[in-house]
């Protein structure tokens, strides 16, 4: 049996212009830069931004040609997907679609390099209807 962990640390994201992605991040998804990790920024070590709870954390790596990696899946209750919803449509300049996975909805989006992203919830009733009134 495998020994138990405490969560997921960080999750490597590669980027074209690690000072264009970490303007992007701050934006789009509210993430900073790490005061405590930014030595391992130096020299080609990642960029680690976080969210304001310290409950994210994205590495950043700069790659002349990078691959996009899987798509990371935040996690939001029935509210915080409709406030991501309009803050989407702001930062991206377009109405992302909602899309219904019948447990759960979700909306998907990718960074400037390719990186995809979904926000996620799984409030399934109370969204739809939050949905309803948000399309009428």
């Amino acid at each position: 049996m495998a020994p138990t962990t405490l969560g997921i640390d960080h999750i490597h994201v590669y980027v074209r212009d690690r000072a264009a992605a970490e303007a992007w991040y701050e934006h789009v998804l509210g993430l900073t830069r790490l005061a405590a990790l930014a030595a391992w920024s130096q020299d080609g070590g990642p960029l680690t931004l976080a969210d304001a709870a310290h409950s994210i954390h994205l590495a950043l790596f700069e790659r002349a040609n990078p691959a996009p990696g899987p798509a990371i899946a935040l996690r939001v209750d029935a509210a915080g997907f409709l406030a991501w919803r309009e803050h989407l449509q702001n930062e991206l300049g377009r109405r992302l679609d909602a899309v219904d996975h019948d447990l759960s909805w979700s909306m998907y989006f990718a960074d400037p390099d390719g990186n995809g992203y979904e926000i996620t919830s799984y409030d399934y009733a109370e969204l739809a209807a939050g949905l309803s009134r948000d399309e009428a």
